[in-house]
């Protein structure tokens, strides 16, 4: 399969970034310090918002200092978190004003494991505080899309959670799944499936890249 477009909106963890050890742990450690059974929450937490996801589980007065407290665990525990396989590759042969990445997580926090990973900070990072509505709502691709000065429908959208490819889907651009973080028959709204991002070529052909999937 190959796609034929004008930019790459990545997201990050779980499609550059191997962190799930890292989010998996914040997340128990605040479930169990609040009473909360944390295999539940993991269970819907990936690629959402944090804020959202703790929206649906503590009062509202109290939700800005929940986030806070888990955005601490997770900016304190980095030690693990490396480059998914073909990601550093990947980034390497695009163009800067060619890619952008749409995270459900906070600017410090993804700045952080990507320096971890040993990968680069693209010029376009659309976080959770840039968006009203986080992911599955396309708000943040649109953004991302806007800000390269791309139309959305010549984006190829790369995800590996549900809710990011539906994200993907909704702004109108080719979306491709990697199985990093979810089995692959879970990954149903996407072009393509991917194992990770080491199965994938891109070339320049002028004003496009073309994403060739091995």
């Amino acid at each position: 399969m190959r796609f034929e477009i004008e930019a790459i909106l990545f997201d990050i963890d779980g499609t550059l970034v191997d962190s799930t050890g890292a989010v998996e742990r914040s997340w128990r450690a605040w479930a169990r310090d609040r009473g909360f059974d944390a295999d539940s929450i993991i269970a819907v937490c990936h690629g959402r918002r944090s804020e959202d996801t703790i929206a649906d589980l503590v009062p509202q007065a109290d939700q800005a200092a929940a986030v806070a407290d888990l955005a601490a665990r997770e900016l304190a525990d980095l030690g693990d978190i490396v480059a998914l396989p073909g990601a550093a590759a990947l980034l390497e042969g695009l163009p800067a004003g060619r890619w952008a990445a749409v995270t459900s997580g906070s600017q410090s926090l993804m700045r952080a494991r990507l320096a971890a990973a040993g990968l680069p900070v693209p010029k376009v990072l659309i976080s959770a505080a840039d968006v009203r509505a986080g992911k599955p709502d396309p708000e943040g691709y649109l953004r991302a899309a806007a800000a390269l000065g791309v139309d959305p429908t010549r984006c190829l959208v790369i995800e590996d959670a549900p809710a990011g490819l539906e994200a993907g889907r909704a702004a109108g651009g080719a979306v491709l799944a990697v199985a990093t973080s979810h089995p692959a028959d879970g990954l149903g709204p996407a072009d393509a499936v991917i194992l990770d991002l080491t199965a994938c070529q891109v070339h320049q052909r002028g004003d496009r890249l073309v994403v060739e999937i091995a």
